[in-house]
């Protein structure tokens, strides 16, 4: 089996690009632009223009326009396209092994028989939309990183069709590929001014025909928990557990707001992680919500829940240290009916029903609209993103591909 995407995909997914949450610097590991160098070369080597690297890692390049400034076809505004290149921390994606099921029929896929790992159709029925397609997957022991590099292979090959097709009329389209999206610092150096788009797209979704314009409103939390340790044997009185003052925390937010028991445009508080013993305890929080009041709302709370901690065992206790991660991007981007809709007509000429739903989680996009980009998010053809259990559909991809070309059709006949 081949084709240009899923070429491009298989050697992409081979290059760690694994990106960490508990660095500072931009890209957070430098083997990100490993990926970045190698996308440079391939745009030089299509033709792109002014293809390159700065020093964070972004990757930007620019298909030439093939209309002329005075054609009433270049009148309109710039479109770009935006994936990521890191991969998420969840889960290892060094050494990953694709393999391609062809034909899939249906039945349970064994992706490690020693380790026991298994892509199950009961526990992922999605998998039953795609009986008598291809799918990629991976031999359980990483991630396949689908999540962001179905994206990149998929905006590479329509840079590469277009750019040997010079006769296709379309306006000057910006690309662009950054790092440290996993982490929430994926656009913290995102150069707008010099990318040069009116709007763009992400391509960053899930399954091909998404087109998603909302997404949670997201903030990050570390939550330290002083404890006090004293010998077990004569502590009565004296000694504060923080690990038990930690659990005593979580029980005190709202049991069903969490992220195993909410969807749609449901938000929860999540415990990402946890470390520390007796004396100190660290756990990081995710929260997240649709609706900026209720996003609000439960910021206020989880504070509140410090504060009787506080109230309780004394003050400093539990210290919050709080930070926004984004916003919903809805508010940007309905006012630009258009990306919606010409992304849906785009979906419904490839032969796909549009499918809208609130993203429950962020994208590059969501920050860049607040950036005065306007930036929907399109589906990639991949499932399961982030674990080990992922896969992507080839025949998805292929369509994704031709979803983008027909968003740059429509652009370019619009008056």
């Amino acid at each position: 089996m081949s084709s240009s995407v899923i070429e491009k995909f298989l050697r992409y997914v081979k290059i760690d690009t694994e990106s960490l949450s508990d660095q500072e610097q931009v890209p957070s590991t430098e083997k990100q632009k490993d990926l970045g160098r190698l996308l440079v070369e391939e745009l030089q080597a299509m033709g792109a223009e002014d293809p390159h690297m700065d020093d964070h890692g972004y990757v930007y390049a620019w298909i030439p326009a093939t209309v002329a400034e005075d054609d009433p076809r270049a009148q309109g505004p710039v479109i770009g396209f935006i994936a990521h290149m890191d991969t998420s921390e969840a889960v290892t994606g060094k050494d990953v092994k694709p393999r391609i099921v062809e034909n899939y029929n249906g039945q349970d896929i064994v992706l490690h028989e020693e380790l026991g790992y298994t892509l199950h159709t009961a526990e992922f029925p999605d998998m039953l939309n795609y009986v008598g397609k291809d799918l990629i997957v991976t031999d359980g022991t990483t991630l396949l990183g689908a999540d962001d590099k179905a994206g990149i292979a998929e905006i590479m090959t329509m840079a590469e069709y277009l750019l040997a097709h010079p006769e296709i009329p379309h306006r000057r389209i910006p690309i662009a590929f950054t790092p440290d999206e996993e982490v929430g610092r994926g656009v913290d150096f995102f150069n707008v001014a010099k990318f040069g788009a009116d709007f763009a797209y992400t391509v960053d979704g899930g399954a091909a025909g998404e087109i998603e314009y909302e997404n949670f409103n997201a903030a990050g939390v570390k939550l330290t928990i002083h404890g006090k340790s004293v010998h077990p044997g004569s502590s009565k009185n004296k000694m504060i557990n923080a690990i038990l003052v930690a659990s005593e925390f979580q029980n005190l937010l709202p049991v069903h707001e969490n992220p195993s028991a909410t969807e749609g445009y449901e938000g929860f508080y999540h415990p990402n992680d946890i470390s520390g013993g007796c004396e100190e305890v660290i756990v990081h929080y995710i929260i997240r919500d649709h609706d900026k009041d209720k996003f609000e709302q439960k910021k206020a709370f989880f504070q509140v829940a410090a504060d009787f901690i506080n109230a309780k065992y004394g003050k400093g206790t539990a210290v919050v240290q709080m930070r926004d991660s984004y916003y919903n991007m809805r508010e940007m981007v309905e006012p630009h009916a258009h990306l919606i809709d010409n992304a849906r007509t785009a979906i419904r000429a490839c032969g796909l029903e549009p499918i809208t739903t609130p993203v429950r989680g962020g994208t590059d996009g969501a920050r860049l609209s607040f950036m005065g980009l306007p930036c929907p998010n399109l589906g990639t053809g991949g499932h399961n993103f982030h674990g080990r259990y992922e896969y992507a559909c080839v025949q998805s991809m292929e369509t994704t591909v031709a979803i983008l070309k027909k968003i740059v059709e429509i652009y370019t006949e619009a008056k």
